[in-house]
């Protein structure tokens, strides 16, 4: 699913406007519609008052349309217009007549109007501000927000939660509808997937409102929301005639005294994604522990106990996963820098081998070609430098990637993957999964991907998803407390039986 910006959703309207020969009020009435249908499903029969707020623009407009589907439906109601201009739009002058029409008198608030009281079982629908806005609410508006999110009632967004802007921070945090859920028209917002806009929104969904097709499916978008048929399509179906080496074999290489898990669950995942084999190169220390632990895995130690101090491999791995529980001493670096300098296989570099690249840039040059790094906010802010918003993050991190002809994963809530020319947004994953060792795995189910000669970018994609799926369907089993790193590789069979799994006639893939 694309992420479209303001300007190009503007552009999809008119583009549809004229292509279905239809007015903006109807598709203004469309979209009101559907909000009203969703509503209305969820709410027949039960006793309750929506108190809509509406600004002077369309997404005013919208909210004056859903208050008059649910007068004619009976719903009691109470309509506010936040009366913030002397500029309103066309189609909300239209609507505000027809609802007046209707014996429906709104409530206009003013600089110094009484703020609004709100009962606990009512419900507010936010529809003050929509995508096009590009500066700061004046102080009187940000505040009357800023009162309507003290109160417990259910807050429903229209489009985007007001005082939230489509390519920005918020201007005043305080200033923005903390929304519990938002109601989307056609495709989800890029700042419902960052951390400091994504706050404001407990949960989304998207309403199609008929734009049309061809044009959304041709415009050039920057970011894409990664759900299962893309997926599904990535997918490589086994063959009857294959054996383990058709399967490739992995080397994951890591490890230092005290952190040899972080390796046994890497190899473990890399196996449970499908690589043939797997050897683990590990400190002397680790030989044991893996050996009696992890059947399944061949072990090659370096000569020190505690550390890697050299890696000296005597195949050519089908795939490389690197970093996790290494460590960064200086015979450590010496080792990773000369390995990562010669290594013509795919590789995953992870955890301290994305800290050793932060803190020695000389070795950067030598990233191969179509690297995939997976580091977490830290290690992140370690490798690109302090960032002032999550917009400028993306931005350097979109940079890094032109640079170095890598892609990075960005660890977090919804794991970004960059690839230099566009982002893309997993739709998986859980907060259970915010626990040590669930990036080993990642590493691990990545590398395993590679291995079977997935493209670095539909490995990354593919891993990353099948990753999150598998931490929900733990979650749903353990919780989010009592998740562990080792639950989401137990969940890998599981998560790769959805992904094949075809959806009923009628029925909706959650992801």
């Amino acid at each position: 699913m694309k992420i479209l910006t303001a300007d190009q959703i503007y552009q999809a309207d008119k583009f549809t406007i004229e292509k279905q020969q239809i007015t903006s009020d109807a598709l203004m009435e469309r979209a009101a519609v559907k909000l009203f249908e969703w509503i209305h499903a969820r709410l027949q029969g039960v006793p309750v008052t929506l108190q809509i707020f509406c600004g002077i623009g369309n997404n005013g407009g919208d909210g004056l349309v859903l208050a008059r589907h649910l007068l004619e439906h009976g719903y009691s109601l109470k309509v506010y217009v936040v009366n913030y201009s002397d500029k309103r739009s066309k189609d909300f002058l239209l609507n505000l007549e027809r609802l007046k029409d209707r014996k429906i008198w709104p409530e206009f608030l003013n600089a110094g109007s009484p703020l609004p009281e709100i009962q606990a079982n009512d419900i507010i629908v936010d529809a003050i501000f929509g995508i096009g806005l590009n500066r700061a609410p004046l102080t009187w508006v940000g505040q009357l927000i800023e009162h309507l999110n003290t109160f417990q009632a259910f807050t429903l967004s229209v489009d985007i939660p007001s005082g939230l802007p489509q390519n920005r921070p918020p201007w005043n945090p305080s200033y923005v509808t903390k929304a519990d859920y938002v109601l989307s028209f056609q495709v989800p917002k890029l700042t419902f997937f960052l951390p400091g806009t994504g706050i404001y929104i407990k949960q989304w969904e998207v309403l199609d409102i008929g734009l049309d097709s061809d044009f959304i499916s041709e415009v050039n978008t920057a970011y894409h929301y990664i759900r299962k048929p893309l997926i599904q399509e990535l997918y490589r179906p086994r063959s009857k005639f294959s054996h383990k080496g058709t399967y490739g074999h992995a080397l994951i290489i890591g490890g230092s005294y005290g952190k040899i898990g972080a390796v046994q669950l890497a190899g473990r995942a890399c196996l449970k994604s499908g690589s043939g084999l797997v050897t683990l190169y590990v400190p002397e220390c680790g030989y044991l522990p893996l050996q009696t632990s992890f059947p399944e895995a061949m072990v090659l130690t370096s000569e020190a106990d505690n550390m890697i101090t050299e890696i000296k491999v005597l195949f050519k791995p089908s795939a490389v996963g690197i970093g996790m529980g290494l460590g960064i001493d200086k015979k450590t670096v010496g080792a990773f820098g000369s390995f990562i300098k010669k290594i013509e296989s795919p590789v995953v570099i992870d955890a301290d081998g994305i800290n050793i690249l932060a803190k020695h840039p000389e070795i950067q040059s030598d990233i191969p070609k179509n690297s995939i790094l997976t580091p977490h906010p830290k290690e992140l802010e370690r490798l690109l430098g302090v960032w002032k918003d999550d917009f400028e993050k993306l931005d350097k991190a979109m940079q890094f990637c032109q640079k170095h002809e890598c892609i990075l994963v960005l660890k977090g809530a919804n794991t970004f993957v960059m690839n230099g020319e566009k982002g893309y947004i997993n739709s998986t994953g859980n907060p259970g999964m915010a626990t040590g060792g669930s990036g080993d795995v990642l590493t691990g189910i990545i590398t395993g991907l590679l291995a079977q000669k997935y493209p670095s970018l539909d490995a990354a994609l593919f891993g990353v998803y099948l990753h999150g799926l598998s931490g929900d369907i733990g979650a749903s089993n353990e919780s989010f407390e009592a998740l562990l790193a080792s639950d989401i590789v137990d969940n890998l069979g599981k998560a790769f039986g959805e992904i094949l799994r075809k959806e009923k006639p009628g029925e909706v893939s959650k992801n």
